[in-house]
């Protein structure tokens, strides 16, 4: 499988090959390269779509040669086109201008390669983003009569925390014990789902506003720390953790912790940060009227203290929700997967809690270099499918920012 992954502001590519045998399906990467955006969204403290579209367009080549060439699958040789094809590339890359002539270098100049299929994230994420790798994906199943899968971003997610890594290039997913409940954790997306046959999925509960990402990006920036905010918060929150005499500076809410659904809300804890930090503004009465003097800045304490306990307020409420879809679905394997997962303390808590009231569950949560978004994500659930034979016609594959795992 040639996988393709461009749904916010990294553009991977990798080369997998997936081979099953009883419970155990296999896993090789023979190709792996990824180019992030992160220090040009920087600036913007998010990410900007048109500036991560350009991106994904100038950057796909590039690393689909390197990925080919790693995988020793790149040979080099003049191509022809047929008319017919070239009529199909136009229309899979008339939204990619700044792409098409790269691309008909590229495959003009090198061997079909010895490639079973092509699987591409169809959604969800950033339209703009998603529709430069699915045209890419389209262009090239034209002009290397190549199968097409169409992939969720989010069961990549899902899938690669159940893939245990045997070595740098191996993985490995066996023995799966169904149902499995997935708290996706990014900066767009918190939501429980159940998978209680392989592939199938529902809805257990989700967000009501902001997604926990969102959240950590958002007080990282009320905080003063840099884009993307919840490596940043975690660094500092673990300082304060590991401190002999902490102090109770701040008390933050654990909204809907109560609540008997499996939803989340998590623009109530945003604004009691924002209000945490106001607090700090003293009001004194002069001659009757409120006059306002603020204090000096925030702290580098505070901000410590602050992120410490907004970390713990988030990890309270995403184990007590998933606490209580256990008890309604009776899962047998957890998953952590999404960008967030790689936080050190949720992962903490929640293997703590299992141990101790679900000791004979299995708690996965993937491999640090495979929890942000990447392409062997995509190319294990690209598998899976191709196994089924879910293949797409090119023209029938669309970028879906929305889509939905379940």
């Amino acid at each position: 499988m040639l996988a393709i992954e461009t749904s916010c502001d990294e553009t991977a590519i990798a080369i997998v090959n997936g081979t099953s045998l009883g419970n155990t399906t296999h896993f090789t990467v023979h190709g792996n390269a990824l180019i992030s955006q992160i220090d040009l969204h920087r600036p913007y403290g998010g990410v900007f779509p048109t500036l991560a579209k350009r991106e994904h367009a100038k950057n796909l080549v590039p690393l689909t040669r390197a990925v080919l060439e790693e995988a020793e699958l790149l040979h080099e040789d003049t191509q022809n086109i047929s008319e017919k094809d070239l009529n199909e590339v136009a229309r899979a890359l008339e939204r990619e201008p700044d792409l098409a002539e790269q691309f008909l270098n590229m495959v003009t100049e090198i061997e079909i390669p010895e490639i079973d299929t092509i699987v591409v994230t169809a959604g969800p994420g950033l339209p703009p983003a998603l529709w430069v790798g699915v045209s890419f994906a389209r262009a090239l199943a034209y002009v290397w009569h190549k199968p097409l899968v169409a992939v969720n971003h989010m069961e990549g997610h899902l899938l690669s925390a159940l893939a245990k890594r045997t070595n740098d290039t191996e993985l490995e997913i066996e023995n799966i014990t169904l149902p499995v409940l997935a708290l996706l954790i990014s900066g767009g997306h918190t939501e429980l789902v159940l998978m209680r046959n392989w592939l199938s999925y529902e809805l257990i509960g989700q967000t009501r506003d902001d997604a926990v990402g969102e959240a950590f990006d958002k007080v990282a920036r009320m905080l003063g720390l840099p884009y993307p905010g919840g490596p940043e918060i975690s660094k500092i929150a673990e300082e304060v953790r590991f401190e002999k005499n902490k102090e109770m500076l701040f008390e933050l809410p654990r909204p809907m912790i109560a609540d008997d659904t499996c939803d989340f809300s998590f623009s109530g804890l945003k604004t009691a940060v924002l209000y945490t930090i106001k607090d700090r503004t003293e009001k004194l009465s002069g001659d009757g009227s409120m006059k306002e003097f603020t204090v000096p800045p925030i702290t580098e304490k505070e901000k410590r203290y602050i992120a410490y306990e907004f970390e713990n307020a988030v990890s309270d409420v995403l184990l007590s929700k998933t606490m209580r879809a256990i008890e309604k679905t009776n899962a047998r394997t957890l998953v952590l997967g999404g960008g967030v997962s790689a936080n050190v303390h949720i992962g903490r808590v929640f293997a703590k809690e299992l141990s101790q009231k679900y000791p004979n569950m299995s708690l996965c949560i993937p491999h640090q270099s495979l929890s942000t978004d990447n392409a062997i994500m995509i190319a294990l659930a690209g598998f899976y499918h191709a196994q089924k034979g879910d293949f797409t016609a090119p023209q029938d594959i669309a970028a879906d920012g929305n889509a939905s795992l379940a």
